[in-house]
């Protein structure tokens, strides 16, 4: 992050990109104002996991786990939308949302035609987005994977806990030996989110039926998707979508004002 950030900064170099983030998002919103169109443009500010919690100034507050993990810790970021006129200011949701449904609902509210033949694993939000109260909400169920290996299940409120393994490739680095035997106790693990979204108190035997639920939804998924760690290979499993010669929507400009902030940047060299 820029020296100046860093110096009035109280959490390190955190701090200091967390106040870059502050930065850039006063410089989107200004160039939006600019141009005319702050009041007619759907602004998301979310992220893409929690803390690594590695002594570099994160925090996940209450929850559990940290990046690269499937308790809440590692799973829940927050979610901000703006579209004055169209969201009601102020309303705050409770319901589950994934990043994969950023496509379903950008392309619902946009008008974008998604080939009836293509097989989106997003829902479309946008009811849940633009509506002031109570309405049934478009997904009621999440399956936590850590990459091929089915890991949790939720329905509603009730999260199961199904295995945990140490992360074969070690790609972000933060699964460790240690992090497994801390949750080797509580895997199998049940746990009420409404009540205790810490994941801190197993009630797997005190609902029986609850677990059962979970596990058949767990072998559906299975069977649709796979799961490594069982060792099943999915039928419906699809190779990723590739576009020909891609194009990003926005490009460097050196003239205009920007900021590169890392606050891991000691160990990245």
């Amino acid at each position: 992050a820029p020296e100046n950030l860093v110096k009035a900064s109280k959490n390190g170099d955190y701090g200091a990109c967390v106040a870059g983030v502050d930065w850039v998002s006063k410089v989107l919103m200004h160039e939006l104002k600019k141009q005319g169109i702050d009041e007619d443009t759907l602004v998301i500010f979310t992220s893409d996991n929690g803390s690594r919690m590695q002594n570099q100034g994160g925090s996940n507050g209450n929850l559990r786990g940290i990046k690269g993990t499937t308790w809440e810790g590692g799973q829940r970021v927050p979610c901000i939308m703006r579209w004055p006129g169209k969201i009601p200011a102020g309303t705050v949701r409770s319901d589950i949302i994934s990043a994969i449904d950023f496509f379903p609902t950008i392309a619902a509210i946009s008008g974008a035609e998604v080939p009836p033949n293509t097989i989106i694993d997003g829902v479309d939000m946008s009811p849940l987005i633009f509506t002031d109260g109570d309405i049934p909400t478009p997904r009621d169920q999440f399956v936590y994977y850590m990459g091929n290996r089915l890991e949790a299940i939720r329905k509603g409120k009730w999260k199961l806990h199904i295995t945990r393994e140490l992360r074969p490739d070690q790609r972000t680095g933060v699964v460790t030996e240690k992090a497994i035997n801390e949750a080797a106790g509580t895997i199998p693990g049940l746990f009420n989110l409404e009540t205790d979204i810490g994941e801190t108190n197993n009630v797997y035997h005190d609902h029986p039926e609850i677990v059962e639920e979970l596990s058949a939804l767990a072998a559906a998924c299975r069977e649709d998707i796979g799961d490594e760690a069982e060792g099943v290979t999915g039928k419906n499993v699809r190779p990723s979508g590739h576009v020909e010669n891609p194009d990003t929507l926005t490009h460097y400009d050196p003239e205009h004002p920007y900021i590169y902030a890392e606050y891991d940047k000691g160990e990245r060299g």
